[in-house]
C-alpha cells in the first residue's frame, strides 16, 4: 500500500481512483466491507482504490486529548491493517485549522476533483464532511453529476442485527467483552510500543514486568487481563498484563505492564505487540503490597487456567 501524506504528495498516477472516505478507526468489519467493496469497484473500473482518511481524528482536534473517543489503532496500526486489505493506496490528510473550515463544497472540488480526480466514490451510510459538517449525501448527488463520478452510498453493515462500529466496539472493550470485540474486529484488540525502564517494583515481589510505551494515550479499557505477546520472532508468549494507572503505588499516568508466563529472556528496548484475549479483574487499589503480590499471584493462577481452557 502506498501512502500519500497530504494532498501536495500527490502524483499524476494516484488520480483517477475509485475512493471512500472515513477515520477507519479499528478497520473494522464495517471498514473491512466498505474497502472490499470500493477495490472490487476500482477493478472494475481498472483504476486503483484509495482510502481518504485523517490525522489526527477529527474527534482529536475539537476537544482536549483527555476527553476525545478512545482510539482503537495508532496511525501505524491502522496503515498495517488497511494494507492487510490489499488496499493499493491511503490519502491521510492532516486535520488541522485548515482542513476543519474547509466547506463541504470546497473539499469536494480540492480534493476530490483537483486532487485525486475521483471516477467513483463509496461513502458510509451516516457520511457528513466538511465545515459543521454541513456536508451530506445530498450535496455529493450534485457533485457526482456536475463532475461525472458516480456515487455509492453503503448500507448498514450488521452483526447479529446490530450495526458495527468503532463506537460500539470500544463500548465492548471497556465493559471487559473482549470475545464480542474481537469479532467485530476481525481480530483481537492489541496495544503495541516500546518496552522502556519502569519502577521495577514487579521483579522485587516476584513478577518481573515489561513495562510498555503506550502509542495510544487512552486506551478504551482498563483492568488485568490475559494477553498473548509478539515479540517479533513469529511466536506469541503468553502472560498477564495491567493496563491502568497502577493505584495501589499511587500512579496516575495509564501504564502497561506485562507479565510474561515462564519466560527469562530480555525484552527491554524490544517492541512488543499485546493481545487482549481475557478480561481477569478491574483494576483495584490494594492496602498493602502483600495484598498486591497475593492478588497477582492469584491473576496468574487465573490466566493460566484461561489459557489451558482455550489452548
Amino acid at each position: 500500500m502506498e501512502l500519500i501524506r497530504g494532498l501536495h504528495n500527490i502524483r499524476k498516477h494516484h488520480q483517477g481512483v475509485a475512493a471512500t472516505i472515513g477515520n477507519f478507526d479499528g478497520v473494522h468489519l464495517g471498514h473491512q466491507h466498505l474497502i472490499r467493496s470500493v477495490c472490487d469497484t476500482a477493478s472494475q473500473l481498472e483504476t486503483a482504490a484509495c482510502v481518504i482518511s485523517f490525522e489526527p481524528l477529527p474527534a482529536e482536534y475539537f476537544v482536549a486529548p483527555e476527553k476525545a473517543p478512545s482510539r482503537l489503532m495508532h496511525l501505524r496500526e491502522k496503515s498495517r491493517a488497511l494494507a492487510a486489505c490489499e488496499l493499493p493506496q491511503l490519502l491521510l490528510l492532516n486535520f488541522n485549522k485548515q482542513l476543519a473550515g474547509t466547506e463541504a463544497s470546497d473539499f469536494i472540488q480540492q480534493v476530490l476533483i483537483d486532487g485525486l480526480n475521483v471516477k467513483h466514490l463509496l461513502v458510509g451510510d451516516d457520511f457528513k464532511f466538511g465545515r459543521n459538517r454541513r456536508g451530506d449525501i445530498e450535496l455529493l448527488k450534485q457533485a457526482s453529476d456536475r463532475y461525472g463520478f458516480t456515487l455509492q452510498q453503503a448500507s448498514t453493515y450488521l452483526y447479529q442485527g446490530e450495526r458495527v462500529s468503532s463506537t460500539r466496539i470500544r463500548q465492548l472493550l471497556a465493559a471487559g467483552e473482549l470475545g464480542t470485540a474481537a469479532t467485530l474486529l476481525g481480530r483481537h484488540y492489541a496495544l503495541q510500543g516500546r518496552v522502556e525502564t519502569g519502577a521495577q517494583l514487579g521483579r522485587t515481589i516476584g513478577f518481573p514486568t515489561a513495562n510498555i510505551a503506550l502509542e495510544a494515550a487512552n486506551p478504551p479499557l482498563r483492568g488485568v487481563f490475559a494477553v498473548t505477546v509478539d515479540t517479533g520472532n513469529d511466536n506469541a508468549l503468553p502472560g498477564i498484563a495491567n493496563l491502568g494507572a497502577k493505584p495501589t503505588v499511587d500512579g496516575t499516568r495509564v501504564t502497561l505492564e506485562v507479565h510474561l508466563l515462564d519466560y527469562a529472556g530480555d525484552l527491554y528496548g524490544k517492541r512488543l505487540r499485546v493481545q487482549f484475549l481475557h478480561k481477569i479483574r478491574d483494576e483495584k487499589k490494594f492496602a498493602s503490597l502483600g495484598d498486591l503480590t497475593r492478588a497477582i499471584a492469584s491473576d496468574e493462577a487465573s490466566a493460566r487456567d484461561w489459557f489451558k481452557a482455550n489452548n
